[in-house]
């Protein structure tokens, strides 16, 4: 077979991976690791035999989401690292990944199933726990933030705007960013001039509220009157 008959084909293969990757994080993102790889094949319009041979199961799947998107992480928090200035370093690689995290509904579920300790992961996983401890520790030094700063609260900081934005990705879409300034100025960093957000309307708030599971359970006089 000639080099120009392979190439599509690696291409094609490359497309369905893709495509496969894709459909499971949004099945993930809307019901959790309880999806199935044959579900998966369904909804992207594949074979089942295309998903099992480029994941043998859902957990090889899961870790090549989760592979992805610390890759993703990584090259942000190496780009952040070029700034000279270490609050702007520091602020650039929380705002980055919060705006990511911000868009990936999938994320919390993917990080509690991978497979952390399988050693590329691993590796994966130390690589920018450094990245971001260089970041936080020149921050610290050069008095960018409180002294007592820690990486621990960079991971606190991305689970707390991931709950915000979780909650109000459909109603509020930049909302998170309010409050991801608001934790900035508490940890010590200037807000940026360019970020401005508004308040979110009362009706806002009240679309946030946990929807009840059935009209019945939010009457409880309902039954009596019946």
């Amino acid at each position: 077979m000639t080099p120009e008959r392979q190439r599509p084909l690696r291409a094609d293969a490359e497309r369905n991976r893709q495509l496969i990757m894709r459909t499971a994080e949004r099945l993930i993102a809307r019901r959790g690791p309880a999806v199935t790889l044959n579900e998966i094949a369904r909804e992207a319009g594949v074979g089942v035999g295309t998903v099992y041979r480029r994941f043998p199961d859902l957990q090889a799947l899961i870790d090549a989401l989760f592979t992805e998107r610390f890759t993703t992480f990584l090259r942000l928090a190496a780009a952040a690292g070029q700034h000279v200035d270490p609050a702007q370093a520091l602020r650039q690689y929380l705002l980055d990944a919060a705006q990511w995290r911000s868009e990936d509904r999938a994320l919390d579920t993917i990080l509690a199933h991978a497979g952390t300790d399988t050693e590329p992961i691993a590796r994966m996983r130390d690589e920018l726990g450094r990245h971001v401890d260089g970041l936080v520790r020149a921050a610290v030094t050069a008095g960018a933030v409180r002294e007592d700063f820690a990486s621990a609260d960079v991971y606190a900081f991305l689970h707390m705007i991931g709950a915000v934005a979780d909650r109000t990705h459909d109603i509020a879409p930049g909302a998170w960013r309010r409050y991801a300034e608001v934790l900035l100025l508490g940890f010590g960093l200037q807000r940026s001039p360019a970020a401005h957000t508004s308040a979110m309307t009362e009706e806002q708030i009240r679309r946030t509220w946990p929807e009840p599971a059935t009209r019945q359970s939010a009457d409880p006089g309902r039954a009596g009157r019946a």
